[in-house]
């Protein structure tokens, strides 16, 4: 439950201390929002912090992905749903692999190519999970909201990678709290049969 509180706060309180080092890559947070955002962050003097946030947040993912298969393990497509989401987990965690610097003169190096291919499979697999798992909480008692709501945040997710810019924080807003309110709503579950 704290998972997605603690890495949206990072993102926040990073992009705050950072700023000046952000600003001198190039990023702006209106009209420059995925300039080398969020991922640029670990390349500051604070760049631990994101680079654990990463590590964390995707194992965290994982582990919550198992955590909706146990409580749905009755519905037909909750494994394929469950692993999608624990592949979005291990792609968080990957991207740990330090980015290349948008605007570097320099040839990519192995790390930022491993950086960029996790963040695009990060993209792939999480809205994947969320369309699977939207089909997943239409088969349990009292969470067709979910379906609503896993549907809504895969929605964001598109227009984030096609369009970029601002429609990244929707990207982020919606994935941070699919995840919460899905974790609330387990933990409400919490001690009752499967679902």
């Amino acid at each position: 439950m704290g998972g997605p509180v603690l890495f949206a706060g990072v993102l926040v309180g990073l992009s705050f201390l950072e700023k000046d080092f952000m600003f001198a890559l190039g990023w702006n947070p209106i009209t420059a929002v995925t300039h080398d955002w969020p991922s640029g962050l670990a390349l500051g003097p604070l760049g631990p912090v994101m680079t654990t946030a990463f590590i964390a947040g995707g194992l965290g993912l994982s582990f919550f992905a198992f955590g909706l298969r146990r409580a749905f393990r009755a519905a037909p497509a909750a494994p394929a749903a469950s692993i999608l989401l624990a592949l979005a987990g291990l792609a968080l965690g990957f991207l740990a692999f330090p980015t290349d610097p948008t605007d570097s003169r320099q040839p990519p190096t192995l790390p930022g190519r491993i950086h960029d291919a996790a963040f695009v499979a990060l993209g792939v697999t999480l809205f994947a999970s969320l369309v699977v798992f939207g089909f997943v909480f239409r088969t349990g008692k009292k969470w067709s909201a979910g379906t609503a709501v896993s549907w809504l945040a895969a929605a964001l997710i598109v227009p984030a990678f096609a369009v970029k810019g601002i429609t990244f924080y929707f990207f982020l807003a919606g994935s941070l709290a699919w995840c919460e309110t899905a974790a609330l709503r387990l933990l409400q579950r919490a001690g009752k049969p499967s679902i």
